[in-house]
């Protein structure tokens, strides 16, 4: 272990061996005690913060999220390694003949004449890779641990591929009105609310999938408006030597309309 302490840079092979060190006998408890459920959460916080620096256009902040990824791909790797059920090299072989099989118009002979046709051989190659017969098989793969709007969204691709789809975008906005009311019928003792305001949701998604935006970006950049002019609310109110809690609901919304119509003004 003394020579890992003298040197000047690290690679891949270096990071496995530290990884194999904390993780056996006399090395770190805590690390020698994780399973694959115990640190589940942290890959997915892990890939959340590489998002992150992905969109702060940061070079060095991605630099670091990619090792804390890279950490826990190795990390689960050494788990089942020790298990004597694959190790890293088996995972990238996987990985390195997926990616091989997926673009027979680099590997192989089969000529593309666009992007779309690579998609749409990329989705049939993974159909037959992972025994898919039907298109609802197909839907059904697609992970449930997906943030739930990607979830929906892709099952709508998926579904539209074989031509269960809206026309045009009248077909799901009418389809997002109907859903509304049928939310406003059960919210009356017409059905169930949680069900019917998944609905809406899924209704919603589907809006958002034909006008081509992200519904988790677009949910997002909604949450940081909020979240910004309800911080100007506060300030307007606490200048007036007030607080938000002394103002009625009316009040605190005729600022809020305010802010906002200076916003659309600017």
């Amino acid at each position: 272990m003394v020579d890992l302490l003298k040197q000047n840079s690290y690679g891949v092979q270096d990071l496995i061996r530290i990884v194999k060190i904390l993780r056996s006998p006399g090395g770190c408890q805590w690390d020698a005690a994780q399973t694959h459920q115990s640190i589940r959460r942290n890959f997915l916080e892990e890939a959340y913060e590489v998002a992150e620096a992905i969109d702060e256009n940061s070079v060095e902040h991605l630099k670091e999220e990619l090792g804390d990824v890279l950490l826990q791909v190795v990390f689960h790797a050494s788990i089942e390694e020790d298990a004597g059920h694959f190790d890293l090299d088996q995972v990238a072989d996987g990985v390195c003949r997926k990616l091989i099989y997926r673009h027979p118009h680099v590997f192989g002979d089969v000529t593309v004449h666009s992007t779309g046709e690579i998609l749409a051989n990329w989705e049939e190659l993974k159909k037959k890779e992972k025994g898919q017969a039907t298109q609802a098989d197909a839907v059904d793969a697609v992970a449930r641990t997906l943030p739930a709007l990607w979830r929906a969204e892709k099952v709508q691709k998926k579904a539209a591929k074989v031509g269960f789809d809206w026309p045009d975008l009248s077909g799901a906005m009418d389809k997002l009105s109907e859903e509304t009311q049928e939310l406003k019928d059960a919210i009356q003792g017409q059905g169930d609310i949680a069900e019917e305001l998944g609905d809406l949701l899924f209704a919603a998604v589907n809006v958002a999938r034909f006008l081509e935006t992200d519904p988790e970006d677009a949910l997002q950049a909604a949450t940081d408006k909020f979240s910004a002019r309800f911080r100007l609310v506060e300030q307007k109110v606490l200048e007036s030597g007030r607080t938000m809690d002394e103002l009625s609901l009316s009040e605190l919304d005729d600022i809020w309309n305010h802010i906002k119509h200076a916003s659309s003004q600017g």
